[in-house]
């Protein structure tokens, strides 16, 4: 079966500058696709060729594996697109909701059924007659989505659409969007800077640096294993540091860091120079002296804590082992520790734990190398 929605060899200019160069990307039906990048990384613009709202300066869009050139206004009728403005008309809820079915010719009774069923799952049923400018910011994005909902698209498009709203409303609108999408298999492309966003809706997730989308997979894949040390960073890997590999057996690979040496799963084609990434919430603190548990940790390292960052239930553990290495752990533990600035600690991680990769590596891939 050919994907939903596919981009092959597409390049955007603006201003005669390139700003977007996608040799080959699928979205897959039923699957939620989430690209993430920093600002300015080309996200949007993704999204707008994927929107059919701005055509790309070469290349092509495919829908059902058809190519869209010339189909674009009958094609962009089977989409639905969500930006982080909600930008509802003056009118009432109900018929913001209305706006769109009305305008793709949806007979009148079942407009009013759709009306019901997406306001109603959106818990903003009780706003039907209210006027869209007298709701609050998470009321809107709520109308938003069942405004979205009620065309019953065959791709749906969303732009970082929770952006602008508090952490608690943009959690809870994320768990009613994850399950709108489950019980639809809703065909969707999910823009976002948020990596917590990207693994809480992505089957698969696309990371986009420079206009260059950077690694195509699983999401899971993508963040256990990121290619390059652009995507490591963007993907939450705030331990990066360069090291020599030493010796490699049974599928682990030993890796000198300073003084330290370091364990982490041997891979083919491995070099001699390379990164270890390691994730905050992949390592464990203790105090030096403390009896080791049994553990499967082959890691254990002694540095001193240079700082400490309190966030709400967590803290974030500045470690100096001769290189800077942090770790994430509750804010329980720390209490429960009493660490400080200043103080001695051990710190221990798995080897699978700790993800190896070229030094200098840098690469733009596609489908190619998708999962």
């Amino acid at each position: 079966m050919a994907p939903k929605l596919s981009l092959r060899d597409v390049v955007v200019r603006r201003r005669g500058a390139e700003v977007l160069r996608v040799p080959s990307l699928d979205v897959h039906e039923g699957e939620v696709l989430a690209v993430i990048g920093p600002n300015g990384a080309g996200k949007t613009t993704l999204l707008q060729v994927l929107a059919l709202l701005d055509r790309p300066a070469q290349g092509e869009v495919l829908f059902d594996g058809a190519r869209v050139r010339g189909r674009e206004l009958s094609i962009r009728r089977r989409m639905a697109l969500m930006m982080q403005d909600p930008l509802l008309l003056r009118r009432s809820v109900a018929e913001n909701v209305a706006t769109g079915i009305r305008m793709r010719g949806v007979p009148r009774s079942e407009r009013k059924a759709r009306i019901g069923r997406w306001l109603a799952r959106f818990d903003v049923a009780h706003l039907a007659e209210r006027s869209a400018r007298k709701i609050s910011g998470g009321e809107a994005h709520r109308v938003s989505l069942a405004r979205a909902f009620a065309l019953e698209p065959e791709v749906l498009l969303l732009d970082e659409p929770f952006a602008a709203l508090d952490q608690p409303t943009r959690e809870t609108l994320l768990d009613e969007l994850a399950g709108a999408l489950g019980e639809t298999g809703l065909t969707t492309v999910f823009v976002t800077h948020d990596r917590g966003e990207a693994l809480r809706l992505g089957d698969r997730v696309a990371v986009i640096v420079g206009g260059r989308i950077r690694q195509v997979g699983a999401t899971a894949e993508v963040f256990a294993a990121p290619v390059d040390e652009g995507v490591a960073s963007l993907v939450g890997a705030e331990t990066i540091v360069a090291g020599k590999r030493v010796a490699s057996a049974d599928g682990i690979a030993s890796v000198r860091v300073g003084e330290h040496v370091i364990d982490g799963l041997a891979r083919d084609g491995l070099p001699e120079d390379v990164l270890v990434v390691l994730r905050p919430e992949d390592v464990t603190l203790m105090k030096p002296d403390s009896h080791r548990p049994e553990s499967s940790a082959r890691n254990r390292l002694h540095g001193t804590i240079t700082r400490i960052t309190l966030l709400g239930y967590q803290a974030r553990v500045s470690i100096d082992c001769g290189f800077p290495l942090l770790a994430l752990i509750t804010k329980q533990s720390l209490e429960e520790m009493g660490l400080a600035v200043g103080e001695e600690i051990a710190a221990t991680f798995k080897a699978h734990a700790v993800h190896l990769m070229a030094r200098g590596a840098s690469v733009s891939i596609g489908e190619q190398r998708s999962s």
